[in-house]
């Protein structure tokens, strides 16, 4: 009886240090969290105009959803199964085969479910268009949404795989590799600032390295940061240089944590190389892929610096992205309450990508 009181009493007392350990991060996680993101959310259902309310704060008004329906919708809009083929027809064919593999068994269900979900997604929103006399409330906004879609569909794999080659090819345990990883990890400790000046000088026309590659070659110089068809191409190389660091650190910690017991039994089976790659190496890194990603999607689709000192958002919103977009609405034009909606935008976006990569890769063999 005794003892069990004195365990009950040692029982409380580890809970109370653990809520003393915890208190802290609590109080600074919803300080400059939680407490944010909500006053943001209540923003958004305000007129709320920066410079006005700055000075009088009633001169907010409550309009519910208006900001939302703003942003987001127009007059007389209608959807189409081809508005956007490009995007529509693949979205539709990811989730027949979806459907396919699974009814054969060689997808779960949750991660089925997952991809049909995001199918769904990518081939419904894009068909709402406007119809005849019909027009956006925004014109920018969609196509602003595009422009970062388009940038973290590139960017994210792009890291992801250029930072799983090169992991691969520094997992060794020499002092030259050790050196290697330290320069390849370089990039990532620079601002913002640093990379984009150094990649603007890169792709100068006139004085860059490519430029002067091209003309060494006997092609013509091409513009990257003024024109449509490169600006985006040249911000996507520019941020997979810049984020190559973490990601290729994270799969050298996943490579590292590779029995070197099971490649030595693949050895025997002739599994060498480019096989032992694929099933050895992939299927015990996909909790470490999953992570990779995910964190890439969520850097990625917070993209602004690239855009505004590379390009301006420019040539003609080509490369102007969402939080750039949100950033002018609310600090150019003193458009808070727009502003806001839209960042509470960006934020379902990316919980939804988040969860779907999480779903997908909970389900993966081990």
């Amino acid at each position: 009886m005794a003892s069990g009181l004195g365990q009950a009493r040692r029982t409380m007392s580890r809970n109370q240090a653990a809520w003393v350990f915890l208190t802290p991060f609590l109080a600074v996680y919803v300080l400059f969290l939680v407490y944010p993101f909500f006053s943001g959310v209540w923003i958004s259902l305000h007129d709320w105009n920066l410079l006005a309310v700055a000075f009088n704060p009633e001169a907010k008004q409550f309009v519910g959803t208006r900001n939302y329906l703003r942003i987001m919708w127009g007059e007389n809009i209608v959807w189409g199964p081809l508005a956007q083929p490009l995007i529509q027809v693949p979205a539709l064919v990811v989730g027949l085969v979806a459907l396919v593999f699974h009814m054969r068994g060689q997808l779960t269900r949750t991660t089925a479910i997952a991809l049909g979900f995001a199918a769904a997604l990518l081939f419904v929103l894009p068909g709402f268009h406007p119809g005849a006399e019909g027009r956006w409330y925004d014109t920018r906004f969609w196509p602003t949404v595009g422009n970062t879609l388009l940038f973290v569909g590139l960017a994210a794999p792009g890291t992801t795989i250029a930072a799983l080659v090169l992991a691969s090819a520094l997992n060794r345990e020499t002092r030259a590799m050790a050196v290697l990883r330290t320069v390849f990890f370089l990039s990532q400790v620079l601002s913002v600032t640093v990379v984009t000046l150094i990649w603007q000088i890169m792709f100068s026309p006139r004085q860059g390295l490519i430029a002067n590659v091209s003309q060494a070659l006997g092609d013509t110089p091409v513009s990257w940061l003024t024109e449509e068809g490169y600006a985006m191409a040249a911000i996507v190389i520019t941020t997979i240089w810049w984020s190559l660091g973490i990601a290729m650190i994270l799969f050298l910690a996943g490579l590292q944590d590779i029995s070197k017991d099971i490649y030595e039994a693949a050895r025997l089976d002739n599994a060498k190389g480019w096989k032992a790659f694929f099933y050895i190496t992939l299927p015990n890194l996909q909790r470490t892929i999953t992570l990779v990603v995910v964190l890439q999607i969520i850097l990625h689709f917070q993209v602004f610096g690239q855009s505004q000192l590379m390009t301006n958002g420019g040539p003609n919103d080509t490369t102007q992205v969402l939080v750039r977009y949100i950033y002018q609405t609310a600090f150019r034009d003193s458009e808070l309450g727009r502003a806001s909606a839209m960042a509470v935008f960006l934020f379902v976006i990316m919980a939804a990508f988040s969860a779907i990569q999480f779903a997908v890769g909970r389900e993966q063999p081990k």
